[in-house]
């Protein structure tokens, strides 16, 4: 840099003109003759000043020069290495700078290299004063920027300066020649700034004019992607940017933008929208294809199939693309010809390819029907075949609820089994008292409906009704003895034989009820019993103890009030009001 800076003082300071003159021992008219033949052939040159001169030789360390003078000078071939032209030759015209008239030897004393450098500063310096292009090749990455190289001066290129969009690889510019223009050169330091991105702005601005002159709707552009966001792509035009929103990238559904395009892709865009007033653009991708749904009735019939995505899980079913642009739903109902479907997430995921049928188009508003269980034959129609009423099948319990029991009888069909149909005799308040989950059981077909995917099981009815028989067994009047097999707060419920449950109220426990029951009864107690009502259409049997004891001895009264204490007191009444009357009055 010393160089550089007294060489560019140099251009501001060079001296004035001289000549030269020369001095011999001759007369003074022959000398003043000789002077006036030779000066009139010789180029007026001086010092510290750039001139012209041809290359009259080249050999392996210097290149002679002629300016037109008495004398040449000789340049270092060195100083010729960084041409850019192309390598030296005899009879190039070339611009040396120079520096003395005459050396010791009585040659010129030329310099190339500081030619170059004073040229490249009179074009820097009006680069900042007139705003002039100046070519430079930038040479390596540094601190906020890169250093530029202008013919042999070095700049310094800010990263804000380098283009109008952002730089993503800095090292990729290394090596690469472009025009700039000087702004701002520091008078102390001579250090110098150069800017290639107000070059690009002002051809940018140049451009954006034009095309929001001319620009319409409906025109197709080519452009870059400048940026990525989630709701679209902001794309350069050259001057102008314009946006792609996320819904105008494809007919077919995407999650982000950087699905289908990445940034610097070169992409073509249609203009969908243009407002002059904020002058901005909106700008079409999937506009520049034709509408998936432009014959789509010649392309999925009703009826045909077709493979396709899940790209969306509702509550109520699932969003199929069969191809971009062209979803249907499978409604839940439309997924499993056996299986119980309560949420669309336990028979699809998202992303699985899938293959329907179609069920119908509704072109007006894009509306698409499929159906997976359709692809396959309806199973229900054989399975009607083999699960007729009456017959009697095996099949696992695969489910409990409180009003019965699922049994699945095999892979994918299921039948009910309602709680009333779990067994003739037992009160059952909930189907878990009978029956576990994965456990075996025989069921009887009651009823297979083909429409409504329902199969109605029984379990009691493997056997035959018992209540035809219990008719006679369990008249009223007749009489029993029953186990307590659970205690209510109404009663008791008994296991009678024939395991079949009846119920005594708690009035007809003992005399005057009970005061706690479960310290008078227990679980397993054996009571002699009364039948005082027999419900063979609504199953129900109900017994007393104070009927039973109505015609027994005292002693089998107080056995069964020792069994059962409620208070002394009230076993002594009790006792009383038990005791059989004789025949005929007191």
């Amino acid at each position: 840099m010393p160089e550089t800076l007294s060489l560019e003082k140099k251009v501001q300071e060079r001296p004035a003109r001289k000549k030269v003159k020369v001095f011999a021992h001759y007369d003074s008219a022959a000398l003043a003759e000789m002077e006036k033949l030779y000066t009139s052939t010789l180029s007026e040159i001086r010092e510290d000043e750039i001139v012209k001169g041809r290359i009259v030789s080249i050999s392996n360390k210097d290149v002679t020069i002629d300016v037109g003078y008495k004398s040449e000078g000789i340049v270092s071939l060195l100083e010729f290495r960084d041409e850019e032209e192309g390598e030296v030759k005899v009879g190039d015209e070339v611009e040396v700078y120079l520096e003395n008239i005459e050396d010791k030897m009585g040659q010129l004393i030329l310099s190339k290299k500081k030619a170059d450098v004073l040229r490249i500063w009179d074009k820097i310096y009006d680069s900042i004063e007139n705003d002039t292009i100046i070519n430079g090749k930038i040479i390596n990455r540094v601190k906020g920027g890169m250093t530029v190289s202008l013919s042999g001066v070095e700049a310094f290129l800010p990263g804000s300066q380098i283009d109008v969009k952002p730089v993503r690889d800095f090292d990729a510019l290394v090596g690469q020649t472009m025009d700039f223009r000087v702004v701002k050169i520091n008078p102390v330091t001579q250090n110098i700034v150069v800017s290639h991105k107000v070059i690009l702005e002002e051809e940018y601005a140049a451009r954006r004019e034009e095309m929001l002159a001319n620009i319409k709707v409906g025109m197709v552009l080519e452009g870059t992607v400048k940026n990525i966001t989630d709701f679209g792509i902001f794309v350069d035009l050259g001057g102008l940017d314009g946006l792609v929103h996320i819904t105008d990238i494809t007919w077919g559904r995407i999650n982000h933008p950087s699905e289908v395009v990445e940034l610097d892709q070169p992409i073509k865009v249609v203009v969908v929208g243009f407002d002059e007033n904020t002058k901005r653009v909106s700008l079409g991708m999937k506009q520049l294809e034709a509408h998936p749904w432009e014959n789509i009735e010649l392309k999925y019939p009703v009826g045909s199939k077709a493979n396709g995505r899940v790209v969306s899980i509702t509550d109520y079913g699932a969003f199929v693309e069969i191809e971009k642009g062209i979803e249907g739903l499978v409604h839940i109902s439309e997924m499993s010809w056996t299986q119980h479907i309560k949420h669309p997430g336990q028979f699809v995921t998202l992303g699985q390819e899938v293959e329907c049928v179609i069920l119908n188009i509704d072109k007006e508003h894009t509306k698409l029907s499929l159906s997976m269980k359709r692809v396959n034959e309806d199973p229900w129609i054989a399975l009607s075949e083999k699960y007729i009423e009456n017959s009697l099948h095996k099949g696992t319990v695969s489910n409990i609820t409180d009003f019965g029991v699922f049994v699945e009888l095999e892979a994918g069909v299921d039948g009910l089994v309602h709680i009333s149909d779990l067994s003739w005799t037992k009160k059952i308040r909930h189907p878990s008292e009978l029956v576990k989950k994965n456990q075996e059981l025989e069921v009887k077909v009651l009823k297979f409906d083909v429409n409504a995917r329902r199969i109605a099981l029984g379990h009691k009815q493997i056997n035959p009704d018992p209540w035809d028989e219990f008719e006679q067994k369990y008249a009223v009047g007749a009489e029993t003895p029953g186990n307590i097999s659970q205690i209510i707060e109404k009663g008791v419920i008994v296991i009678l034989p024939g395991d079949v449950d009846g119920f005594v109220p708690v009035s007809h426990l003992l005399q005057g009820g009970v005061k706690d029951i479960h310290s008078s009864f227990a679980v397993d107690n054996e009571l002699p019993l009364r039948v005082i009502e027999f419900d063979k259409e609504n199953k129900r049997i109900i017994l007393s103890a104070l009927e039973y004891f109505k015609d027994k001895s005292k002693e089998e009264i107080e056995a069964y009030l020792q069994a059962h204490p409620n208070e002394k007191k009230e076993i002594e009444d009790a006792t009383a009001e038990l005791e059989p009357q004789p025949k005929g009055g007191k």
